[in-house]
């Protein structure tokens, strides 16, 4: 026996602001399209904007990151070099959305896009982010809302700042990324041992004496130059940001057992007396 089957019935009929809704959205792209091709991007203007912003140390500080990951670290350009690039070369729209949020399951379903009207190319990246962090080498789950939103948008901002570069020419991110770490390496005007006498107090309130400063840059103080004096900048904003711990940036040196022994002897080599630690008396 046939017994018909029946269709899911869906809503008679759609609600006016679900209406307008769909209709501005519609209109809003049929104009940035139509905008686009009546305003195409000049690219030399675009470099120029670029060139810009990269030479002001107020983004160049805040180009790059760098976090440990497997033993070393990592480091990339930020969010804030990716939407400064995106408005320079124009036409171009970006966001980041939370879609849903599962409470039962500890996660939410986020989505980061970013759209070139003009050449219409769109990269879209759809993701989960389960409500929990690392740290002391496991996993504990995140309860209050704050630390949820905030664990969501650092998430968003680095899918985010992948869609973008995903849609902007690679020639131009490696201009400004040149550009950004050169800005850095002249500084701000003041002369070189200011910025380094500037460099080693502000690490100093961190707890970070020169010793480790040196250590890591492989050289003494007086042979640092501009690259140095950027590499610890961009390492002191990445400490600021919690992205690296002190102790992953500046390692502590290890100290031998035969430096412990030529230390508590004044700096004198200390002769064994004998190849057995256990003897008693040296043999004759």
């Amino acid at each position: 026996m046939n017994f018909p089957v029946q269709q899911a019935q869906g809503p008679d009929r759609i609600g006016q602001s679900t209406a307008v809704e769909q209709s501005r959205a519609v209109a809003e792209v049929q104009a940035a399209i139509y905008v686009a091709r009546q305003f195409p991007r000049d690219v030399g203007r675009s470099r120029a904007s670029m060139q810009a912003a990269c030479g002001s140390m107020a983004l160049a500080e805040k180009a790059f990151y760098k976090f440990p990951r497997a033993g070393g670290s990592v480091e990339g350009s930020t969010i804030h070099l990716a939407k400064t690039l995106a408005q320079a070369w124009g036409n171009i729209q970006y966001g980041v959305s939370e879609m849903r949020r599962d409470d039962a399951y500890r996660q939410s379903e986020m989505q980061a896009w970013a759209w070139d009207v003009e050449a219409n190319t769109r990269h879209v990246l759809t993701f989960i982010v389960p409500h929990a962090k690392f740290a002391n080498k496991q996993v504990q789950p995140l309860l209050d809302l704050r630390d949820i939103y905030e664990n969501n948008a650092n998430n968003g901002a680095r899918r985010l700042r992948e869609a973008i570069f995903a849609v902007v020419p690679d020639f131009f991110i490696d201009e400004a990324e040149e550009l950004c770490r050169e800005t850095l390496a002249k500084g701000d005007g003041k002369p070189l041992p200011e910025r380094i006498d500037g460099a080693v107090k502000v690490f100093q309130q961190l707890g970070i004496n020169p010793d480790r400063l040196e250590q890591k840059l492989g050289r003494p103080r007086a042979q640092w130059n501009g690259a140095d004096i950027a590499q610890l900048l961009i390492t002191h904003k990445s400490i600021d940001r919690r992205e690296i711990a002190i102790d992953e940036a500046f390692p502590q040196a290890r100290i031998t057992g035969s430096e412990i022994t030529s230390k508590s002897n004044g700096g004198r080599k200390q002769t064994p007396l004998n190849d057995d630690p256990w003897a008693g008396e040296p043999t004759k």
